[in-house]
């Protein structure tokens, strides 16, 4: 029974370690394709190979909880619940988060078709933020299906690989097109009762009270890093490179990261399309102060 326990936290953490490293890679292709970057085809395919393996892993993982569970006497609702728990311990944070962000994509794409935005109320004020990033995200759906119409011709003669290239192409269009999707559906929202929402996407959102709110301005700022960076205290979630809007807060709020990092933020800069009217919002809603800053030019 000793060795069954031992080979199988053996197990757990091969499974757990394979799924960081997949995970890792997957966020790397993600931002590569986001940002414009083409991605040779035998590194898409070994990747989604990489992923389907730790799907499988998991699969297997998980019916062999339901079984061990079954066979110690337990109903089958109750052995579900229990093998997804076990399965849960075997998936680090950073894979169960990248998991949800995917389906929260897909979810996107049809609340974008069906013109839904998220987390919207009545009284609620959107501010959009999408259109910052249209361009880019336009002009790299049009180059992915060049290249796809490109390498249907050159790969004609091979239909195994031309199939490999066209999955992958069409994954690739998929995810762009889910990326802005998500941003288009998911745009920063100032509540009725004052507080602020910020999101990016389905990768960061941030909740704001009211009475945290000290200050707000308009102010454009060309932050160099990630889409999502947190350092010293202050939150930039950049489109298209740049920031518009600048939150002061009385007291710093959670910033959960893409990935499960967790960071305190006591300012706030974000991308609004139209930031006066977005500005003009928070202050009738918080009564916060203009605050100093360059402005925007």
């Amino acid at each position: 029974m000793s060795r069954g326990r031992t080979a199988g936290r053996g197990r757990t953490a091969v499974l757990r370690w394979g799924a960081l490293a997949v995970v890792t890679a997957e966020v790397a292709l993600v931002v590569c394709l986001v940002a414009g970057v083409r991605v040779p085809w035998p590194v898409l395919v070994a990747a989604e190979a990489a992923v389907a393996g730790v799907v499988a892993a998991e699969a297997v993982v998980l019916v062999r909880a339901w079984r061990a569970a079954r066979r110690r006497g337990l109903g089958g609702r109750a052995a579900a619940g229990e093998a997804v728990r076990a399965a849960a311990v075997a998936v680090p944070v950073p894979v169960r988060r990248l998991l949800v962000h995917e389906a929260r994509v897909m979810a996107s794409l049809v609340r974008w078709v069906a013109r839904r935005p998220h987390g919207v109320g009545p009284g609620d004020a959107p501010v959009a933020y999408a259109g910052g990033q249209a361009a880019l995200v336009y002009g790299l759906l049009f180059v992915i299906v060049v290249e796809t119409a490109v390498l249907a011709v050159l790969l004609a003669r091979w239909p195994v690989a031309h199939a490999v290239v066209l999955v992958l192409d069409a994954w690739s269009v998929l995810l762009v097109l889910g990326f802005h999707a998500a941003c288009a559906v998911r745009p920063h929202v100032v509540g009725a009762d004052g507080s602020l929402r910020v999101r990016h996407g389905a990768l960061v959102d941030v909740a704001v009270p009211a009475e945290s709110v000290a200050a707000v301005r308009v102010e454009r700022r060309f932050p160099s890093g990630r889409l999502v960076e947190v350092a010293d205290g202050v939150l930039d979630l950049a489109v298209g490179g740049q920031t518009t809007v600048t939150v002061e807060l009385a007291a710093p709020v959670e910033v959960v990261r893409p990935l499960g990092g967790r960071e305190r933020a006591r300012v706030l800069r974000l991308y609004a399309e139209d930031p006066r009217a977005a500005v003009a919002a928070l202050r009738a809603g918080t009564g916060a102060e203009a605050g100093t800053g360059r402005g925007l030019r």
